[in-house]
């Protein structure tokens, strides 16, 4: 049985709303708490109770991607802004904590590496074939976020034994979902119309 796909949301209507709107004060509260995060996770003292608030900032800030985008479509405020502002909020956040992560030796660069160059190309790609069609996203792109939400703040927070468990086999099935959802993105971009 085949799923239909999910709408790749750069590609929905604007409306007649003002871009200070409640998603995109969530967008710039995103990110504004990149820096203050950065600065936990690399800069302050790294006492229990610091690592332990990098981990709560990071979680808080990840949790308004999950609510702007939605919070947008529901109520009709979606903006050109909040279309550009939203996935640079988001691959900002995801990749001060991976950098800061490989910083701290507790992620392998090489696996940095993948992910923001994957990261960074299909968001460029996505915006570049957006007046030709909509690249649909997929679910695996969904679980690939999660996963890679989980095994960040698995790694943050100032815990051992499961903890560990946990964060490794999140940031495995990440690094496969970036690849396989990467991948992806670029065969669906093939059947958009010519884009030259």
């Amino acid at each position: 049985m085949t799923h239909a796909p999910i709408p790749d949301h750069l590609g929905d209507p604007n409306n007649d709303v003002p871009i200070l709107n409640i998603p995109n004060i969530l967008t710039l509260a995103r990110l504004a708490l990149v820096p203050v995060f950065g600065y936990l996770a690399l800069f302050a003292e790294q006492t229990t109770a610091a690592q332990w608030t990098a981990a709560i900032v990071f979680l808080v800030a990840a949790i308004t991607d999950l609510v702007d985008g939605v919070w947008a479509r529901r109520y009709g405020l979606v903006t050109n802004f909040g279309k550009i502002a939203d996935p640079i909020a988001d691959k900002a956040l995801i990749g001060t904590a991976l950098v800061a992560l490989s910083i701290r030796e507790e992620i392998s660069w090489w696996v940095t590496g993948i992910i923001l160059f994957r990261e960074v190309a299909i968001t460029v790609m996505r915006f570049w074939v957006i007046k030709h069609g909509v690249i649909p996203a997929s679910r695996g792109g969904k679980l690939k976020t999660v996963s890679q939400i989980v095994a960040i703040v698995a790694f943050l927070i100032p815990m051992s034994g499961w903890v560990d468990m946990v964060a490794q086999v999140s940031l495995g099935i990440a690094l496969a979902l970036t690849i396989t959802t990467g991948i992806d993105y670029i065969l669906k971009a093939r059947f958009l119309p010519d884009k030259t």
